[in-house]
């Protein structure tokens, strides 16, 4: 709470931030008169605005639109040209896939699927919930998955409080008295109790204390495993998580001779291993914080499920069943999706030819990720939602009364996908955000700033590039953690590239770390939306939020050092300076 003193000046807030910025910064373009310091002029702005969210995210990624033309930075031609490039659309095209999936509760049902595969022992339920979460977080919105999956995990945890809570007050053995019952006559009338386990002795158990602390250390692990689930997940595929994206237009932007280094295939090669080690080692953790590494006890081996668990199972059963069985939307959109994934594997794998270049002449050079992402999207409204009725022309042999009703349908039914749904699902503000940082990426190259920034890098050639890879990822984790995982990515990624040209090294050993690390937002509430809503639940305070996370952020800034600096070498040929990385630094 603020003293009473500065109440008033909080109120303005905003409004200084708002206004005094661009005039404290002011001279910075009046007294250096050149295009590198009118570009950082609005960069610096822009920074200040996203760090503080003073307007919203999306309409500072306008401000490119307008002042680089009239600071004779860009012209709006060139500007309008990044905000719907390539890379916009193939995160857009992901995300129209993406609300299909949603729209049909085919995350649901795989969820629960996998779930009931896995079983309900504690420690393989908090693996299952972490194994769905983050599989659903490649493909679908971070936040889309977090809001889905902790009301299971909510239900669960409830069935297995009510369970637990029959254990302790109903006694079924022979000579005690059913103390749910004695209980309930005690709330009735004053008499005393009849023999058998009192009241007093249920609350003032030690047995049943520790019992119920338990429980409450397991609700915090269940619900914390799902949304720093969604935050690994989303890293492992190139449009999960929107740093990923700006990565891969930035490198399209800064390095256009890169030959589309960083593609769906080449992207999920390197952070899916990655994903699935730091997933491992978060449920190890995560375990050991809030259920502790008794293997016997949290995995059961062996042993019968016990009441608990059967309420669980029961749970997620009866969920199951209100899905009731598979629909003819939900199996279309199921076969999009899988295909949407062949065509982005087998576009250009790199060991083989790929579709692109056997199918269509030049295909290598025409064709990105962006058209079958595109293509997928452009069926979802096509196809049909409900299977087609072929009605004979011949209606004597046929009900009359069905025949008519039939006659007043369209032979194809309401599409996969209708645009009032992507109207109100898609998250425009992120498409607007990713347009703006390519701008500033654009405008940073063409004006000099990139390679003025570069010169006074040049110092930090003497550090083992492994070291300055291990130190962005540090810091890039702690910046995410009060400002937007797409701003810091939008943000740091140019001075990254700037970096790697001053001192030749392989642009990709400092910006993958860099971008991996942006979605590392594991300690605050506040730092990214699926930490938001898992704690909105109430069974976590921040400090078990900030304990948990402070490992949490140190498991991924080591796991992502070791990638890049094992199997990440040879993918990216990352001991190379390769001829592309000069293209900027020649401007």
């Amino acid at each position: 709470m603020a003293p009473t003193c500065l109440q008033p000046l909080l109120r303005f807030r905003s409004f200084a931030i708002l206004f005094l910025t661009p005039l404290l910064l002011l001279p910075l373009p009046l007294v250096v008169t050149t295009k590198e310091a009118r570009c950082a002029y609005i960069i610096i702005i822009m920074a200040v605005y996203w760090c503080t969210e003073v307007i919203p995210l999306a309409v500072t990624s306008l401000m490119p639109v307008v002042f680089f033309p009239l600071l004779g930075v860009q012209t709006s031609k060139k500007v309008c040209l990044q905000y719907l490039n390539s890379t916009n659309m193939l995160f857009f095209g992901g995300l129209i896939v993406a609300i299909s999936v949603e729209q049909w509760n085919l995350h649901k049902r795989i969820a629960l699927k996998v779930l009931l595969i896995l079983g309900v022992k504690p420690a393989l339920l908090m693996l299952g919930f972490m194994i769905v979460t983050a599989f659903l977080s490649m493909w679908i919105s971070n936040t889309a998955t977090t809001a889905m999956m902790v009301p299971i995990v909510q239900a669960v945890l409830e069935e297995l409080n009510i369970t637990e809570n029959e254990l302790t007050t109903v006694e079924p053995a022979t000579g005690q008295t059913n103390t749910a019952i004695e209980l309930e006559e005690k709330g009735k009338s004053e008499s005393t109790a009849v023999s058998g386990v009192s009241n007093e002795q249920v609350t003032d158990d030690p047995k049943s204390s520790e019992e119920s602390k338990t429980r409450k250390r397991i609700c915090k692990g269940m619900t914390l495993c799902v949304c720093y689930a969604a935050s690994i997940g989303g890293t492992a595929t190139l449009t999960g998580t929107g740093p990923n994206v700006v990565l891969k237009g930035q490198m399209n932007q800064l390095y256009p001779d890169s030959n589309d280094i960083v593609d769906f295939a080449s992207w999920f090669g390197f952070s899916f291993p990655n994903m699935v080690l730091m997933l491992a080692l978060a449920w190890l953790w995560l375990q050991y914080s809030f259920m502790g590494l008794n293997i016997k006890k949290t995995w059961g081996l062996g042993k019968e499920k016990t009441d608990k668990e059967k309420a669980a199972y029961s749970v997620l059963k009866a969920e199951m069943k209100k899905l009731g069985p598979m629909s003819y939307a939900e199996i279309n959109v199921l076969l999009l999706f899988i295909l949407l994934v062949v065509l982005w594997f087998s576009r250009n794998p790199g060991f083989i030819k790929g579709w692109a270049n056997i199918l269509f002449k030049g295909g290598e050079k025409y064709i990105t990720d962006s058209v079958p992402a595109m293509f997928i999207a452009l069926l979802m409204f096509v196809l049909p939602a409900h299977k087609p009725k072929c009605i004979g022309w011949n209606t004597s042999m046929s009900d009359p009364e069905q025949t008519e009703e039939d006659k007043k349908k369209q032979f194809l039914s309401a599409p996969l996908l209708e645009w009032n749904v992507v109207q109100r699902k898609m998250p425009w503000s992120i498409v607007l955000l990713l347009g703006g940082g390519f701008a500033l990426a654009d405008a940073s190259a063409s004006s000099g700033l990139s390679a003025w920034m570069g010169r006074q890098m040049t110092p930090l050639g003497s550090i083992p590039p492994w070291a300055i890879a291990s130190v962005i990822s540090l810091i890039t984790a702690v910046f995410t953690e009060c400002t937007s995982n797409v701003a810091t990515a939008t943000l740091f990624l140019p001075v990254f590239s700037s970096l790697a040209e001053s001192i030749k090294i392989h642009p990709l050993y400092i910006m993958l770390p860099g971008t991996l690390s942006a979605s590392f937002a594991f300690m605050l509430p506040v730092a990214t939306p699926p930490n938001a809503i898992v704690f909105s639940y109430g069974h976590i305070r921040v400090l078990d939020m900030v304990k948990a996370g402070l490992v949490m952020n140190i498991i991924a800034v080591c796991c992502v050092s070791l990638a890049i600096n094992t199997w990440g070498r040879p993918m990216f040929q990352l001991d190379t300076f390769p001829a592309w990385a000069n293209s900027t630094s020649e401007l």
